[in-house]
């Protein structure tokens, strides 16, 4: 590869990257409170097992003895932005409360530092409210959370799924692009007071640009030099680790939030869900099924599924095999920036280290499902994403559930090695 292609392809992956140094904080426009160099916040939301509670006075008080009221507003929001890092002691002023409710914890102690928003957590109950929980209801709720994040898993693994059949080569470098996406939603939305919608299709747009540039500056040439997948599947961890520190060296190691508000919750019974998770479910969804559907019934779709069938067949029957393998890169890298994306308005963050964080998953999803089936990993995701969030609540230590998810991809294969939807191979 020429100097030229390389530096070509170097400037196109680390231009999203760039982007992210020098970007100065957004205006504090819908947001709680933004914290600076030299300011801090304290904030929390104020609510009872019945709903929230506006027009609550609080009182602050700082170490030499100032206090400083707030009122929570009508969604029970409430913050303050101090200038000053030390101890802060948060109480709830009782007598604005409505009648009939319990003050469990009425006041709390905060240290403040510059750069953060600490949370002040005041506990105010009804009456006639139970801390018990049905297991029913634990499993209920533990489940939905497992759907969401097999979903989430999903639009990564899937194209994870995709780049193996087509060219066989495991990219351990996937889990990096999903922190990308999340990274670059931060720098848009966060940084830029881009509007969150029109933030999210930059997104994926930028992500699927560093996959086409990928293909066409490194891994097609690589290909035609001869390299076998060991070399390659080298080259990606080489490219995971490079992306990592670079992730780590412009941002932080802090975590980021992409939108800086406590997002809104609806309850459905027993089952707690925030709006943000609603349309995050909603958007992968309606993104997998339209996956599926360009695979099943589009000419594109049928020649990939060819050409990761049979490349050298499909090649002899006039597919340019190289043009599908550069357009599966192009949308898995935007399906794992969506994901990256969606992972951080869920989790309310992202980090540096959150793609390595959920890259045994992804791969687990997708040998769970079948080596380069793309629906066998959307079932592997969902299954995984399940088994992650069930396992507490059946009696596994909390730090023990992504091991209980490889435990059972373990015991899986070790019955049908070719995975749910794989097909058998003949071996030697």
């Amino acid at each position: 590869m020429s100097r030229g292609a390389s530096g070509a392809l170097l400037a196109l992956l680390l231009l999203p990257l760039l982007l992210l140094i020098g970007s100065p904080p957004a205006s504090a426009v819908d947001t709680l409170c933004l914290p600076g160099p030299d300011k801090a916040c304290i904030a929390g939301t104020l609510r009872t097992d019945a709903g929230v509670l506006p027009d609550v006075t609080l009182t602050i008080t700082d170490e030499a003895g100032t206090v400083t009221e707030v009122t929570t507003s009508e969604t029970g929001k409430w913050n303050l932005q101090v200038d000053k890092e030390g101890t802060y002691v948060v109480k709830l002023d009782e007598s604005t409360l409505p009648k009939d409710l319990t003050v469990d914890t009425g006041e709390v102690t905060v240290q403040a530092k510059f750069g953060a928003t600490v949370p002040a957590l005041l506990t105010v109950r009804t009456a006639d409210y139970s801390a018990s929980t049905s297991k029913f209801d634990e499993l209920l709720q533990s489940s939905v959370n497992g759907i969401r994040l097999g979903l989430l898993l999903a639009l990564a693994s899937v194209g994870l799924s995709l780049i193996y059949g087509t060219t066989g080569l495991s990219n351990f470098a996937h889990a990096e692009q999903v922190t990308l996406g999340g990274m670059l939603g931060y720098w848009l939305v966060n940084l830029h007071s881009m509007n969150l919608w029109l933030g999210g299709v930059l997104v994926v747009l930028l992500c699927s640009g560093t996959g086409w540039l990928q293909d066409r500056a490194l891994w097609q040439p690589l290909r035609r030099r001869g390299l076998g997948l060991i070399q390659l599947m080298i080259v990606t961890i080489g490219l995971s680790l490079a992306l990592q520190y670079t992730f780590q060296l412009l941002v932080g190691a802090r975590t980021v939030r992409v939108v800086q508000e406590n997002p809104a919750v609806s309850e459905f019974g027993p089952v707690t869900i925030t709006h943000q998770s609603l349309v995050a479910m909603g958007i992968s969804i309606v993104v997998l099924a339209a996956v599926g559907y360009a695979l099943l019934r589009t000419r594109i779709g049928r020649a990939t599924r060819a050409v990761s069938d049979n490349p050298a067949l499909a090649s002899a029957s006039g597919i340019d095999t190289d043009r599908v393998i550069r357009l599966v890169w192009t949308v898995a890298m935007g399906l794992a920036g969506l994901s990256g994306l969606l992972y951080a308005l869920v989790v309310n963050g992202i980090k540096w280290d959150s793609g390595m964080q959920i890259l045994l998953l992804l791969f687990a999803a997708v040998t769970l499902g079948g080596l380069g089936t793309a629906f066998g990993a959307l079932i592997g995701a969902l299954i995984i994403g399940l088994v992650v969030e069930l396992s507490p609540v059946l009696g596994m230590p909390g730090d023990f559930k992504y091991a209980t998810a490889m435990l059972i991809l373990i015991l899986l294969l070790l019955v049908r090695p070719q995975g749910l939807l794989g097909k058998a191979q003949r071996v030697g």
